[in-house]
């Protein structure tokens, strides 16, 4: 389609060939009378005249369909790189050092830790059946043993759960920081990374939910089992309390010797 201005110089090309066609006509002596060549040996042709015209509006109507084809290219290619722009936040290494905070309070739980090996190897010399064995002394000794585990586990509980309080705010800074970055996100890239970390930090903030849950569990677990011990305990101290022995045997006695 020729556009509306190249159209308008089509028309005014064409009336001015009808123009001159009409003027030569009336005016233009016949070629014979310039014999001898000088200007009047230039003869003037208005069809090629017009179809030179015409020929160079359509090479004209060409280039400018090239250049806004050229145009098109780039904008696409500078879409393709704002698409494919990196996100230039990362809040990877603040994440990781939240996580492991958490982590390393939950590896100085004092003298049970969160190992199964440790666990089952105190249950089976401290707690259940073993709480009632040994003399008296041992059976005092494993009480006291067991009743500081469980205030030790509830102190563990509650560093861990002021550890987690105090990631509130670190979190609550960077997803402050990851949704501005994905509201001004350029491309389809920036804007997923910037979900992606949006997920990483909700996923760091289940995890220090699971580790506050996991020490408070503990924590009660370990003070059910000292309960459950002490009453094991209770009732083997009736048992050896109740324990009267063999009883009176009668015996001959010699008040006289013979």
């Amino acid at each position: 389609m020729i556009r509306k201005p190249l159209r308008s110089a089509l028309v005014a090309a064409t009336i001015l060939t009808s123009a001159i066609v009409g003027v030569t006509t009336i005016t233009a002596p016949p070629a014979q009378a310039f014999p001898f060549g000088g200007f009047g040996g230039i003869v003037y042709d208005p069809t090629n005249h017009a179809e030179n015209l015409l020929t160079a509006a359509r090479t004209l109507e060409q280039i400018n369909n090239q250049i806004a084809q050229l145009q098109n290219e780039a904008q696409m290619l500078l879409n393709q790189a704002r698409n494919l722009a990196s996100l230039p936040h990362s809040s990877l290494a603040q994440l990781q050092a939240s996580v492991q905070r958490t982590q390393q309070l939950l590896a100085e739980a004092q003298r049970i830790a969160h190992a199964v090996a440790d666990i089952e190897q105190a249950f089976a010399q401290d707690y259940g059946a073993p709480a009632g064995t040994g003399d008296f002394a041992a059976r005092v000794t494993g009480a006291r043993e067991r009743w500081r585990n469980s205030v030790a586990g509830f102190e563990d509980a509650l560093r861990v759960q002021a550890g987690v309080v105090g990631n509130i705010e670190s979190a609550r800074s960077e997803m402050q920081t990851l949704v501005a970055q994905s509201q001004g996100a350029t491309g389809a890239l920036q804007a997923a990374q910037a979900g992606n970390q949006l997920l990483a930090l909700q996923s760091t903030q289940m995890a220090d939910l699971t580790a506050a849950i996991a020490a408070q569990n503990r924590a009660q677990a370990l003070e059910a089992a000292r309960r459950a011990s002490a009453e094991a305990q209770a009732r083997e101290n009736l048992n050896q309390f109740l324990d009267y022995g063999t009883g009176y045997a009668p015996t001959t006695v010699r008040m006289f010797q013979d």
